[in-house]
């Protein structure tokens, strides 16, 4: 019996960029190298293999062994080697330029490397809208792959996808194969046998049919448990003898040999969607949790089969709509973009035009998608993804400023809607810091970029409700039940930070650290800085932390604006006419920027209208982004210089006019200095979020709030002046160092 069936497997590997060194060594050792030397062995056996820039940057420099490999599987037509966009961008979230650059760009580079065309593409986390096609064509790219759920969002049944489709947009084609949902939940977590028992029906009910595998290569040995299953237990092995034990009837081809060999099904137009698990996470949480709930109460019922094609969930881009965090970075690397954009096509009157490139470079990186969502992995929920994402887009704005030559000190104030909310912001910049404000939502300073560090001080994540929530809360639930009913200790984890196996409803449950289910709290108001409190009398931390004793109107309301600018210096003046309980106050706030003292903030608060003789306590709320918790050398301290605490410290201070932070590794100090003695507030900002390894606590911010309690004078006024200075001079000394090393 001649060959029946093809099958494709396609293996994405991926790092994001800013992910810590180790990860990718442990990915390395226990997916990429040991997949890639048991390819090896079955030379019939052949693979579309895709890995993400980022990713393979760092096996050029660290592990060039595994390039050997590649190439030589290569040269013997046993790979063929998948482009897309270097640095594994989400399409929906860069411009076209910067989607059809990005394509290109890795094309050369794998071209250069490899010696092979590149011809496929992988989709970064298969996010799809029907224009990608003509942008696709437009970089080179013939074909791809998506999952077959794509195709059932446009009406398909499973047994119409069989192969692979042509589609169109603008009259440019690429084909498009439909990866198998089932094969994703059968390799590698079921018998070898079971693939193939799947794979012999489709080769009985359709004669030479095409069936893809499209999935991340690190569900090869990186995910939990699957290291020893995969290798020690040898299912891949067996999974490859079995494919060569069919070898008659079942042969395993590239992408590029289906579409060189076998005729498209036909044409289809495909919607706006993703894999089916991201549609449910971009949903808000009631309607995700109700989704859920739906699809559990269902899916044992007889016509769900029929029914289920026709269940869709969220769309991708609303994740920016769900997480403002995930807004803010898309617009400031929007914002780069547009300037690098206008730069290059004015090229002639840039000073220094070979510094474009490097800036495009570190644009793509920012562009890189894991921080920008959330799902089954930690994702936007952590910090050093968004902060990687922050150095690059800083990193390029420095060398746009470069490429125009400023070399002296300056500061300039400018107004746009930065952030696309309809609402101009207002954006405070200087040769040392780049500050944004939001005069519609309480004047805050929604992000203080740090040039010399590349690092973003209001990189922040507030805490919000997510669906699985319900899950940590059960979990804690039901060990409080256990330990009772035993009536004996059940300890919720182990002296290795795991939890026992709890079952919930849907999920096997894991914590990182114990007693997640007491640590759920969430925000009421953006967690930034410049966040203006008027509190009740006497009000304690503990209520504050609560929720609780909050008399005034100030926060998330709108500010007027009033912009200022001379050669010296540049102010931002918000004010607002608001309320104290019963009474209006007028509340203004001046920031200033200046060139003599380019790495400090200057801000005066001034109130007017204060009830005479009435008891008045005013807080300002600041948020540190980006300096670690639960280490020695990230701490808090006082004027004296003397240490207060590690950042994640829950502090009531005494009346003092400076306390500041540092961040050792970072070499980064921020301070503040009140005019009017003041008490300090300190508490961590704390997320519980999921991610491979279980449910975890995340340090997200370290709030520092300096307050004032006093009797209103007879005049209303009262003013105080608030300075945030920010040193990096050690951070600037150890890059002189290493540089000095590196020449």
């Amino acid at each position: 019996m001649g060959c029946r069936i093809r099958l494709v497997l396609a293996i994405h590997n991926h790092q994001p960029i800013g992910n810590f060194d180790g990860v990718f060594e442990q990915s390395y050792q226990e997916s990429y190298l040991p997949f890639i030397e048991m390819l090896r062995e079955f030379p019939e056996i052949s693979i579309s293999l895709h890995n993400s820039g980022s990713l393979l940057e760092w096996l050029v420099e660290r592990h060039p062994e595994y390039i050997d490999i590649v190439r030589s599987l290569v040269d013997r037509g046993q790979v063929e080697i998948l482009g897309g966009p270097f640095y594994e961008p989400i399409l929906a979230n860069i411009p076209q330029r910067d989607r059809i650059g990005q394509m290109e760009a890795y094309s050369r580079y794998l071209e250069q490397l490899f010696g092979q065309k590149v011809r496929g593409m992988w989709v970064p986390e298969r996010v799809w809208e029907p224009t990608f096609v003509s942008d696709i064509h437009r970089a080179g790219i013939e074909y791809t792959i998506l999952d077959d759920y794509h195709f059932r969002c446009a009406g398909m049944t499973d047994e119409q996808l069989h192969g692979y489709f042509l589609t169109e947009d603008e009259g440019k084609l690429i084909s498009i194969f439909p990866g198998s949902e089932t094969l994703r939940y059968t390799i590698p977590f079921q018998d070898p046998q079971k693939t193939i028992d799947y794979l012999g029906g489709i080769a009985e009910r359709h004669p030479g049919a095409v069936v893809a595998f499209g999935d991340d290569g690190e569900k090869f040995g990186t995910w939990p448990g699957t290291q020893e299953h995969v290798y020690g237990k040898g299912w891949l092995r067996r999974f490859f003898e079995k494919l060569m034990e069919h070898k008659e009837w079942l042969s395993v081809c590239t992408m590029q040999e289906a579409v060189d060999y076998v005729s498209p099904i036909g044409k289809c137009y495909l919607p706006d969607s993703t894999y089916r698990e991201m549609t449910e996470w971009v949903l808000e949480t009631d309607q995700q949790m109700l989704y859920r709930d739906l699809v559990h109460q269902k899916e044992h019922e007889a016509d769900w089969p029929q029914l289920k094609q026709f269940i869709r969930g969220g769309f991708w881009r609303n994740f920016r709509t769900k997480y403002s965090e995930s807004n803010e970075m898309y617009t400031r690397a929007l914002e780069v973009s547009e300037r690098l954009n206008k730069a290059f096509e004015n090229e002639e009157d840039v000073a220094r035009p070979e510094l474009l490139q490097q800036a495009r470079t570190h644009l793509y990186k920012a562009q890189c998608n894991c921080p920008f969502w959330h799902g089954a992995f930690g994702g936007l929920y952590l910090p050093h993804l968004r902060n990687a994402v922050y150095e690059h887009v800083i990193a390029a704005d420095n060398l746009l400023e470069e490429a125009s030559d400023r070399s002296t000190p300056w500061v300039e104030v400018t107004a746009d809607d930065y952030n696309l909310d309809a609402r101009k912001e207002i954006r405070l910049s200087g040769n040392r810091l780049i500050g944004y404000f939001a005069p519609s939502q309480g004047g805050i300073l929604y992000e203080l970029d740090i040039r010399a560090t590349k690092h973003n001080l209001l990189a922040t994540l507030n805490r919000r409700p997510e669906a699985y929530h319900d899950t940590v809360r059960k979990a804690g639930q039901q060990q409080q039940e256990a330990q009772h009913n035993e009536g004996h200790d059940h300890e919720a984890n182990h002296a290795d930070g795991e939890s026992d196996e709890v079952h919930s409803i849907h999920d096997l449950v894991h914590f990182k650290q114990p007693d997640l289910d007491k640590k759920l709290a969430y925000d009421n108001w953006a967690r930034k800085s410049l966040v203006d409190h008027f509190l009740q009398p006497d009000l304690d931390l503990h209520r504050f932390l609560q929720g609780e004793g909050h008399v005034g109107d100030f926060v998330g309301a709108v500010y007027q604006t009033e912009l200022k600018r001379n050669g010296e210096s540049a102010e931002v003046i918000m004010s607002r006419q608001g309320n104290m309980g019963p009474y209006p106050v007028q509340l203004t706030k001046t920031v200033r920027l200046e060139t003599e003292q380019s790495g400090q903030l200057k801000v005066v608060y001034h109130m007017q209208g204060l009830p005479a003789g009435m008891p008045v306590h005013f807080g300002v709320e600041f948020n540190f982004a980006g300096m670690a918790a639960n280490a020695d050398d990230r701490y808090f301290y006082d004027g004296e210089g003397r240490k207060l605490g590690q950042l994640q410290s829950i502090q009531e201070l005494p009346s003092a006019n400076r306390i500041g932070l540092i961040d050792e590794w970072l070499g980064l100090d921020a301070a503040l200095e009140v005019s009017q003695p003041a008490e300090f507030w300190t508490f961590p900002i704390q997320t519980i979020s999921q991610s491979e390894g279980g449910f975890e606590l995340v340090h997200q911010s370290a709030v520092v709030l300096p307050r004032w309690e006093f009797l209103a004078p007879e005049s209303g006024e009262w003013s105080t002046e608030i300075t945030l200075i920010i040193d990096t001079s050690a951070a600037q000394a150890r890059q002189l160092r290493e540089a000095a090393v590196v020449g």
